[in-house]
């Protein structure tokens, strides 16, 4: 059985590849004028080449360099960079002292919760602090709030 292809490319046809027998035969032709339209070219682009050549460590140098500037400015400014991660950090500090105040808060909130339901004693001082209340035969003190002094007179110049 022969299952291979056989594909008629038109592009192909002036080189006389249309048919596989003559592919090497045409290729060995056709390399001479190849080798022919080469020649000016590369001497046009030997000195070019040659003067990159030398300087080929330089241009590694540079790119490197290049490569390495650009790495760090990414690293220290970029997306997630230092700088967010610093101010990241202080910020989750932040956060975190916050959290714990406030869970001081709520378990001692939690526990005067507890006692206002379950201890009379703790009842009884809320009663006298918030409500002013008192036992028969106690007398409660009550000082009125603070007066603020008075401020001096300032405009005591410009008369």
């Amino acid at each position: 059985m022969d299952f291979r292809l056989k594909l008629k490319l038109p592009g192909l046809a002036p080189f006389g590849l249309s048919r596989p027998d003559h592919g090497l035969k045409v290729l060995a032709e056709h390399a001479l004028h190849a080798g022919i339209w080469a020649g000016p070219l590369a001497a046009k682009l030997r000195p070019a080449l040659f003067s990159v050549y030398q300087v080929r460590r330089k241009l590694a140098t540079a790119a490197v360099a290049v490569l390495t500037a650009w790495l760090f400015a990414h690293v220290m400014f970029g997306a997630n960079g230092m700088v967010v991660y610093r101010q990241k950090k202080t910020e989750y500090q932040t956060l975190q002292s916050e959290i714990d105040d406030l869970q001081k808060r709520h378990d001692s909130h939690s526990s005067q919760v507890k006692a206002l339901k379950t201890d009379p004693k703790a009842i009884e001082q809320e009663a006298r602090e918030q409500l002013h209340y008192a036992r028969p035969g106690e007398v409660i003190y009550v000082t009125p709030p603070p007066v603020p002094a008075p401020r001096p007179n300032l405009d005591s110049a410009r008369e």
